[in-house]
């Protein structure tokens, strides 16, 4: 993939359409009547804190890097099949163009699930957030490198009225300014979404920079038990994981050896 192309350009561009489009077919006092939309919000923050692993594993599709990873994944199948391996949390796209998700995979995971969904998505409008709210997440993800700190600051406020919880995801230190006082967590992506290269020094780099009030994540690149090891070892305590699990034939069973092999690792 040519790194002149800006691939997260074309996302923002792609889904400022998109939200229009959703505002009229679905707008926000519909979404309100969801009966989704009046639960209380699970704690992700809290489930990491408790949990020996930390790992949060995701659902997705397809991405823009590597294409197809499974296009015939049932969210039913792997939803359920995480939630019982030990999963801390799960992260789901409802991106459908670049990455092959919906909303409708976020409402079919919360029926089957008692751990905290993150809707794993480019929120750029409020407008996303009220659906995030009526399909049932528990936090949303706001990327830095897609919004304004004004505009980061307002979401996340909010996010915080809807009873969701922030994830703030930043890509280099000059992104932690985008830190607020609605954010609960600080992720850290090893992937450059303008150019989708990955390098999980960027977390490593990054740790002690982190505030201690946010709850710290490492997104995308951990491959092996002894990366989220030493990523625990400098303050992490949750571990956002994909494709690892994903391309795989069973998911859920992947991610259940992971989880047994990281507990044994010394």
């Amino acid at each position: 993939m040519s790194v002149n192309i800006n691939i997260l350009d074309q996302i923002i561009a792609s889904k400022i359409t998109e939200v229009e489009r959703a505002k009229k077919v679905h707008p926000i006092d519909e979404l309100e009547k969801s009966p989704l939309f009046s639960r209380c919000c699970f704690s992700l923050r809290t489930s990491l804190t408790n949990s020996k692993t930390g790992i949060i594993s995701e659902f997705k599709r397809k991405s823009p890097s590597l294409g197809w990873i499974r296009k015939d994944a049932n969210v039913v199948e792997i939803a359920s099949g995480y939630n019982a391996a030990g999963a801390s949390g799960i992260s789901i796209l409802t991106d459908e163009p670049f990455f092959g998700g919906l909303p409708e995979d976020l409402i079919t995971a919360r029926e089957l699930v008692s751990i905290p969904i993150l809707r794993k998505d480019f929120i750029i409008d409020s407008y996303q957030l009220f659906e995030a709210k009526a399909i049932g997440s528990d936090v949303v993800l706001l990327i830095a490198a897609a919004l304004t700190i004004d505009k980061t600051k307002i979401l996340a406020r909010e996010a915080k009225k809807l009873g969701l919880e922030v994830l703030l995801e930043i890509h280099n230190e000059m992104e932690l300014v985008y830190a607020n006082e609605y954010v609960d967590l600080i992720g850290v992506n090893n992937r450059n979404l303008k150019t989708f290269e990955q390098n999980i020094n960027t977390s490593f780099n990054l740790a002690k920079l982190i505030p201690e009030e946010f709850a710290k994540i490492s997104e995308s690149g951990i491959s092996n038990t002894e990366t989220v090891k030493a990523l625990r070892d400098v303050g992490y305590s949750g571990f956002l994981m994909g494709e690892n699990f994903m391309k795989q034939p069973k998911p859920a069973e992947t991610l259940q050896k992971f989880i047994n092999d990281l507990m044994h690792l010394k």
